[in-house]
């Protein structure tokens, strides 16, 4: 409904010449195919995964019962390749059915969806700056996923500021370099679930200056070319909170030689690549998990009797189930409106990827770029830190059975806390929206998109609200924020103090925007739709005049 009645893919698609041949068939059959494969492959083995979980022993990581067979069928299924190029043994299908698969799978296990979830961003950042001889012996593997991927950043004294990364690259006789040094919370740095690990790896030159811009990215594979090992060890996996059935490595290298990927210096430019595309996948993550946390408690509301509802609105028979009880149906409801809008921002994004690629207009590519570079750090943060508070609340439904391991919904809450950490920390996602994509330049590309989005809404009465908020939150940018925070003499710290409050501004007018649409579109007068609409504008709604208000009495008091 929201890919073909809200945003028209099969239109967009259309006027792409890579997907002439995309039409709402073939959208639904594969979106159908793959939710027939996720429930019946993949979901069976999330219990299991998260109480028996990943196991380290002597340098080797064994993964739960079922993984590696479900990995295998996966991969020669082709579902890794589905948005890779054809000439890299992908199947150059549009980027909005990998966004769907991939929320399909974090919904279905957390755990065994990390294990492919880099690979796209590998891909990206193989094909656009490795050489062509990496490139012939690495690409198509990554590519359709016969072989799985690392990033590895983190470092024990070196979190989020890549900067402080001290791993060395010493250059060898052969062109290669010997990598040595120690990676920390390397997600599937050792596994059994193929045959081959290819690391990508931030490193420093001898020569290179301190700081971001010394760092280099490099290619250490797990074995090479002619069958040995490389000099890469898993000294121990974490023993974590959640996500148990994804091994959370600690990577030493030893020496292990490996190629350099892209230019001398320009590692982070090349990583770059992988974390956009794995921060839109994070935010698919959250989506899935809420979707999982609010099926369950939706399922067990319908089921559980209690005592009976205020407001005699129920039909007979059901005034005693918890369910009709106002506190659950507000959660419930609260949380269906954040699945909802947030699959109408992640799939438009999808969607703006592949204009940003396919389509023949320059200034139309130029709009996509603009709407995924300021979109994707909104969606990454927004919705992991929803998914986390949310299934939080989702678990309150069942009272106490929430909080026993039977019912699951408990390990949903454990497995979704880690995505507001990584791919760069919600906080940090904040300030790239305000202080590196706002600011800079006097907020135009972010008022334009505003503009944008208000354009596309109709005159009724809904959409009308809207765009009087987006109009509204446009002269507060102008006039009020921007102003203030880029004033001589202003506060070095004041864009810091308010980018949270801004980003969860952003995020309210993008869902908005995304039930405008919702609203607007053929099918959407059903109670499916409406019950959820309403969840938004009364249970949600509020905090975009909550964040306006902190972010006005931080302004004044700074």
């Amino acid at each position: 409904f929201i890919l073909q009645n809200v945003l028209q893919a099969p239109q967009q698609l259309a006027a792409l010449p890579a997907f002439a041949d995309v039409d709402e068939d073939l959208l639904t059959q594969v979106t159908d195919e793959a939710s027939k494969f996720v429930g019946e492959v993949i979901a069976p083995l999330n219990r299991e995964g998260d109480e028996v979980g990943a196991a380290w022993k002597t340098g080797a990581v064994t993964m739960p019962p079922g993984f590696r067979e479900a990995y295998q069928a996966f991969w020669q299924a082709g579902w890794p390749s589905l948005a890779c190029a054809t000439e890299d043994g992908g199947q150059g299908l549009p980027a909005a059915l990998e966004a769907m698969l991939y929320e399909n799978l974090s919904a279905a296990n957390h755990g065994w969806t990390m294990a492919p979830g880099l690979l796209h961003g590998a891909y990206e950042c193989i094909k656009h700056h490795a050489s062509a001889e990496l490139k012939a012996r690495y690409l198509e593997k990554v590519a359709t996923g016969e072989w799985l991927a690392t990033m590895c950043l983190t470092e024990p004294h070196a979190g989020s500021d890549l900067g402080l990364c001290r791993t060395k690259a010493v250059p060898l006789t052969d062109g290669r370099f010997a990598l040595s040094g120690t990676k920390i919370f390397i997600s599937g740095g050792e596994h059994d679930l193929t045959d081959n690990i290819v690391h990508l790896v931030l490193a420093r030159l001898p020569d290179s200056p301190p700081g971001p811009k010394g760092l280099s990215l490099f290619l250490v594979p797990k074995f090479y070319e002619d069958g040995a090992r490389s000099a890469v060890v898993c000294e121990r996996i974490e023993e974590k909170m959640g996500l148990h059935g994804s091994p959370t490595c600690v990577m030493r290298f030893d020496e292990a030689p490996g190629w350099i990927v892209g230019e001398p210096g320009k590692g982070l430019n090349a990583m770059f690549v992988m974390m956009n595309a794995a921060r839109l996948h994070v935010g698919l993550q959250g989506i899935g998990l809420l979707d999982a946390a609010w099926q369950k408690a939706d399922a067990y509301a319908k089921e559980r009797r209690q005592m009976r509802a205020p407001g005699g609105s129920a039909k007979a028979g059901e005034a005693d189930l918890v369910g009709q009880h106002p506190a659950m149906r507000r959660i419930l409801d609260a949380q269906r409106a954040w699945i909802d809008a947030g699959r109408v921002v992640a799939y438009r994004t999808a969607l703006e990827l592949d204009i940003q690629k396919h389509h023949a207009d320059a200034a139309r590519r130029e709009l996509a770029s603009r709407w995924c570079t300021l979109v994707t750090p909104v969606l990454k943060a927004a919705w992991t830190d929803q998914a986390f508070h949310g299934a939080s609340a989702c678990l309150q439904v069942f009272g106490g059975h929430g909080f026993v391991r039977e019912w699951g919904i408990e390990q949903i809450v454990r497995d979704s806390r880690v995505a507001m950490i990584y791919e760069g920390t919600n906080e940090i996602q904040a300030i790239d929206l305000l202080l590196r994509k706002t600011l800079p330049d006097g907020g135009a590309a972010l008022l334009r998109l505003l503009a944008d989005i208000g354009a596309e809404l109709g005159d009724d009465p809904q959409a009308l609200r809207v765009k009087e908020q987006i109009n509204g939150f446009s002269d507060f940018l102008r006039e009020r924020l921007l102003p203030r925070a880029t004033a001589p003499g202003a506060p070095a710290d004041l864009a810091h103090w308010l980018a949270d409050d801004f980003l969860r501004a952003v995020a309210m007018l993008l869902m908005a925007w995304a039930w405008a649409r919702i609203g607007a579109a053929p099918g959407a007068d059903t109670a499916r739709w409406q019950t959820a609409q309403t969840g938004f504008w009364r249970w949600v709604w509020p905090e975009f005049e909550m964040r306006l208000a902190m972010m006005n009495n931080t302004l004044a008091t700074a």
